[in-house]
């Protein structure tokens, strides 16, 4: 069935899935670029078991603005619904490329490629002939998580509304399933501006720091290893040291490590015997000039008292003694709650939390494709999707956080915008292997430039200062980052510092503590490894192959 209706500049069509010549006429011609900001040409759902469902079954309704966005939900009153797909016919010019997003962290994978119909671009994709960018995608907190397919007949948008590894069961709710936000560049704009204007539109409200964040962190060269009070206290005594003057402080945050559990499983409030005096370790760092930061893992515990807020077992997700939490459940998610309470509370000012990606689908975002998860398994509340599970985490986080920053690592960042200050956009560099800082912070911060200050300040990860990597290729790394104007985290060992790289070090933390215009990768639609930069308005060269 169909049925169209106009109300103050919206046009409304409820279509009954599984037929696409019920859609009225106004699909029938489509214009020389895809248009997804109007009813869809083909629109199918599929149920639990991936198969697709019977017409009638499903309802979805498209509603139409007058300006750039279309609103989607879906109905599903008496089946578990899995996906949802929509396409809208029309082509884009030959020669055209296509630079898609990730699922969560990227992993030094994102780039511009030509036409390839099977390629799924996680939350939007730009489109360009190579000089003007294009923009398509879902606007940030979606009730599904999605991903785009370009091919030479269409655009095809995929919504997955599943629960866990099963499907959701909406009853008799209406699901906002997501809201589709189109771009097209302005007369004078340059590809990272329109990028960036694109990303801003589909991040109405994002929360920034009020300042440039910037300090250290010890991961890099302690990787949660023999760490402890005292050698904290050494570190926020060089960034003390290293800082520049002036009201910005700078944080130090400790990483993994100071949990009494392995693998950073809370609860918080047991710290390992390094670390005797959380809450009076903050006050001493506050005490140097620093502002303390720290690291969490809420998703993950060993406390067996919570054994009945257990996710299901599934491969990759922690088992034996250690329990995955389901923030489903009421009582979990208030658990994982308390304990950002208690840093926040402890004095802690930024809060890292991390790996609840992996916990919760079992795997990393690089392992994700058409199925996010192992199927057969679902959430306690099977009256959500994950998406709206995962957003509701993270309010609770943000919520239970109060004045402390909040950063994202291994969170999705199409979700956590506007519940996280700061987000960690990439896999992790090294302080062991420069390919590894190559290969994830270089791309990283190239191809999702146009995130920063759109949707939460970003952090393309660490500059390791150690022995294992050599310093004339540490250093350009740590001028591109200090000069991009994202957030700049030194990791270095205070014992084994070389006094003549604290000049360049200082520099550096000076930048980065000022506010200043987002680095432009110049060469970004030529290869995966930019080399040509301009920050601060002059161009600027790189050689991220000295040694090769």
């Amino acid at each position: 069935m169909s049925n169209m209706k106009g109300s103050f500049g919206r046009r409304s069509f409820l279509v009954g899935l599984g037929s696409a010549a019920s859609l009225p006429a106004l699909a029938a011609s489509a214009p020389s670029l895809p248009d997804p900001v109007r009813v869809p040409d083909l629109a199918e759902a599929f149920g639990e078991d991936g198969t697709r469902v019977e017409p009638g079954s499903v309802e979805i309704a498209t509603e139409v603005g007058s300006g750039a966005e279309a609103s989607v939900f879906v109905a599903a009153p008496k089946i578990a619904l899995s996906r949802i797909r929509l396409r809208w016919h029309g082509a884009f010019p030959d020669g055209w490329r296509y630079l898609g997003d990730h699922w969560e962290r990227s992993y030094g994978d994102l780039e511009f490629r030509g036409l390839a119909g099977e390629r799924l671009m996680p939350w939007y994709f730009l489109a360009t002939d190579g000089r003007r960018i294009h923009g398509y995608g879902v606007a940030t907190g979606a009730a599904s998580v999605c991903c785009w397919q370009v091919d030479a007949g269409g655009v095809t948008l995929w919504l997955d509304v599943s629960n866990g590894g099963s499907g959701v069961r909406l009853g008799e709710r209406r699901l906002h399933a997501a809201t589709i936000v189109t771009r097209h560049p302005r007369d004078g704009e340059s590809a990272l501006e329109s990028a960036s204007a694109f990303c801003r539109a589909m991040c109405p409200q994002p929360i920034l720091p009020r300042q440039p964040a910037y300090g250290s962190n010890n991961w890099y060269y302690a990787y949660g290893n023999n760490t402890s009070a005292a050698r904290t206290v050494r570190d926020a005594e060089l960034m003390a040291e290293l800082a520049p003057d002036g009201a910005n402080r700078p944080f130090v945050v400790i990483d993994m490590g100071w949990h009494a559990a392995p693998e950073g499983a809370g609860p918080v409030t047991q710290s390992s015997r390094g670390y005797p005096d959380m809450p009076g370790l903050a006050a001493k760092m506050r005490a140097l000039g620093v502002r303390p930061g720290i690291w969490t893992r809420p998703t993950l515990t060993s406390e067996a008292a919570t054994g009945n807020w257990r996710l299901p077992p599934i491969k990759g997700r922690p088992q034996d003694r250690l329990i995955v939490l389901d923030p489903s459940i009421p009582e979990a998610l208030a658990y994982m709650a308390a304990g950002v309470r208690t840093l926040h509370e402890w004095g802690y000012e930024l809060i890292k939390h991390d790996f609840s990606s992996f916990d919760l689908w079992g795997r990393w975002g690089f392992e994700m494709g058409p199925d996010l998860t192992d199927r057969g398994w679902s959430f306690h509340d099977r009256s959500r999707t994950t998406a709206e599970i995962v957003t509701g985490l993270y309010r609770a986080l943000r919520e239970a956080a109060g004045s402390s920053l909040l950063i994202g690592c291994n969170t999705v960042g199409h979700l956590a915008a506007g519940m996280v200050e700061l987000q960690r956009i990439g896999d992790d560099t090294s302080g062991r292997e420069w390919a590894r800082t190559r290969k994830m912070g270089v791309n990283t911060l190239a191809f999702r430039m146009a995130q920063h200050n759109t949707f939460f300040c970003a952090d393309a990860d660490c500059v390791p200062v150690t022995e294992d990597v050599p310093w004339d290729l540490t250093e350009q790394w740590l001028r591109l980052v200090a000069g991009s104007g994202t957030a700049l985290f030194l990791s270095a060992d205070p014992l084994t510092l070389k006094p003549e790289r604290k000049p360049s070090l200082r520099r550096a933390l000076a930048a980065a503590s000022q506010k200043r215009e987002p680095g432009i990768a110049l060469d970004w639609m030529d290869t995966t490894t930019p080399e040509r930069w301009r920050l601060d308005g002059e161009p600027t060269r790189f050689d991220w192959y000295l040694h090769d």
